[in-house]
Formats: C-alpha cells, sequence, structure tokens
C-alpha cells in the first residue's frame, strides 16, 4: 500500500509490497534545501531555483530511497506519450516516460500538477509523465504497452501507480480540453467542467486490459496541499517540482 511518512527527515509517498523487487515514490515539497517559491525539496532544473540546490534535493531525495545519485535517468517530457527505453544514466529528451530492465537504474519523471504513473512487473519498470495532453494521447496505456513487452508479460501482471497530480476538485478545465475526455472523467462544478486526470488515466489503463485492482493511487491532490506539494496552477508557474521516481531493486 502507498504511505505518506511524514515523520521523516525527507517525507515522500513509498509503496511497501510483499515482496519489494523495484523501489517506488513519489516525493512531497519537504525535507530539501530550497528557499523562496521553491521552499525546500525542488526537484525540477527547469525552475529558476539554484542549481546547486535541485541537484542537492535530488541527491538526498536518492539517497534515502537507497538509489545511488549517479544512477539516475530523466525524461525531457514533452507532453507527449513517447516512451524510451534506457539502460543507463542521463537526460532522455524527446520522451514523457522512460523504460528499463537494469536493476538499480533510477527512473524520474517531474511533475507539479501532471500526473506521474510509476509501473513494475517482474523485471522491468516504467515512470510516465501524464498531464492532460498526454493523457488525452494514451501515455497511460503507451507505457502500460512497452513494460509489458519488455517484461514478456500481460497487463494483469503490472501493478501501476498514481501519484500526487492536481485532481477533479481543483483541476477546472475549458470545453476544448473537456470534449478530449469521457464524462467519466469529468466534473460538473457550477458553470465550469473539471477533469480528474487520475480517472481518466484510470479508464484508459482498464481499457487497455489493466485490472482495477492492480492501479493504485496515492489519492493527493496537488493543487489543494501547499504544504504537501508544488502546484504549477495554484502557485501560477512560480514552483517547484516533485518527482515519480522507480527502480528495480538491485
Amino acid at each position: 500500500m502507498w504511505t505518506l511518512d511524514s515523520r521523516s527527515a525527507l517525507p515522500a509517498w513509498r509503496y511497501e509490497p510483499a515482496r519489494p523487487a523495484a523501489i517506488l515514490a513519489f516525493s512531497t515539497r519537504r525535507g530539501g534545501v530550497s528557499d523562496g517559491p521553491y521552499h525546500s525539496l525542488n526537484l525540477g532544473r527547469s525552475s529558476r531555483d539554484r542549481p546547486e540546490a535541485v541537484d542537492e534535493n535530488r541527491r538526498r531525495l536518492l539517497v534515502a530511497l537507497g538509489i545511488d545519485p549517479a544512477r539516475l535517468a530523466n525524461a525531457g517530457q514533452t507532453h507527449g506519450a513517447a516512451v524510451a527505453r534506457v539502460a543507463g544514466p542521463g537526460l532522455h529528451p524527446g520522451c514523457d516516460a522512460l523504460l528499463t530492465t537494469t536493476p538499480g537504474l533510477a527512473l524520474a519523471v517531474t511533475a507539479a500538477d501532471c500526473l506521474p504513473i510509476l509501473y513494475a512487473a517482474p523485471g522491468a519498470v516504467a515512470a510516465a509523465h501524464s498531464g492532460w495532453r498526454g493523457t488525452a494521447e494514451g501515455a497511460p496505456e503507451v507505457a502500460l504497452a512497452a513494460v509489458c513487452a519488455a517484461a514478456g508479460a500481460t497487463p494483469d501482471a503490472v501493478t501501476i501507480h498514481l501519484g500526487p497530480c492536481i485532481r477533479g476538485c481543483c483541476y477546472a478545465v475549458g470545453p476544448e480540453v473537456a470534449a478530449r475526455f469521457p464524462a467519466a472523467a469529468l466534473l460538473r462544478a457550477g458553470d465550469a467542467l473539471h477533469l480528474d486526470l487520475p480517472t481518466a488515466a484510470r479508464l484508459r489503463l482498464i481499457a487497455a486490459g489493466a485490472p482495477a485492482h492492480a492501479i493504485h493511487d496515492t489519492g493527493a491532490c496537488t493543487a489543494c496541499e501547499p504544504y504537501w506539494y508544488f502546484s504549477h496552477r495554484r502557485d501560477h508557474g512560480l514552483t517547484g517540482r516533485q518527482w515519480g521516481v522507480v527502480a528495480l531493486a538491485g
């Protein structure tokens, strides 16, 4: 199950399976060295935070998870559905999801309202960044298919984890965005339509063959909880970034 370890000096959502073959975590904004609007565990280099602070924050999180900071792969993120299979560390541009079968290699996606999704199968893991554009283009199920192919498994062998993101309570969208999603992923608040990204992703994953019981959700809303999370929309763009991070156990 997912638990938010808020007592730690570096709180994070951590998944604790019965047989831990993978390390999975979603970071919060607590426990770092950044200040101002990036206080305190900002992990995003695309922000205007001090680069040395971001580097230290990343190091702290990975060390706390038992991962070698030198063994980190990041997705460049273009708000699409492309998946890159990687075997070594570094920034991988042009994709929103990373997949690996290499033990000890950490995969990270960055978010500050978009939905981070982590996947774990026997011998393969993946991390996907899925905002409204990526979700509408099929990012959740494209990453699922890539994991299945790499693991030689069917979707029922994959566990899928939905992280903190902006949710239906806070995510008002225009009619052109709402038209890209089924009614079950939309909520009406007065005259406004709200999009629930986790519901939209869940529906697409189930349609692609993932069992509902294998999809786990932290339930956390980035926009609702300024103490715990950065939110691009709530903070009008002047904010930090969280991570979803996954690695096969070494």
